[in-house]
């Protein structure tokens, strides 16, 4: 999968904001134009395998992590350094 050019802070933020639980794949695609597939194969390629299966752990399934599953909107956490 072909991933955009991306320096090493843009690619930190996005690592943590996948990390996130409460950071839905829409935002790091409306912030960074990945989509949620272009964010699975960055962590792959980015972490090491075993980290890489950890978070796939956490994630898969996780209704957080997309805007259409999640049970609440008002009053979630929006950090600083996120633009939406």
């Amino acid at each position: 999968m072909k991933l955009p050019e991306l320096g090493s802070e843009s690619i930190d933020r996005i690592i943590e904001m996948a990390w996130e639980d409460r950071t839905p794949f829409e935002a790091i695609e409306e912030q960074f134009g990945l989509q949620e597939k272009q964010v699975i194969a960055l962590m792959r390629r980015e972490m090491k395998a075993s980290s890489f299966q950890m978070w796939r752990e956490r994630v898969s399934g996780r209704n957080s992590k997309h805007l259409q599953r999640r049970e609440f909107v008002a009053g979630r956490f929006k950090s600083d350094n996120q633009k939406t």
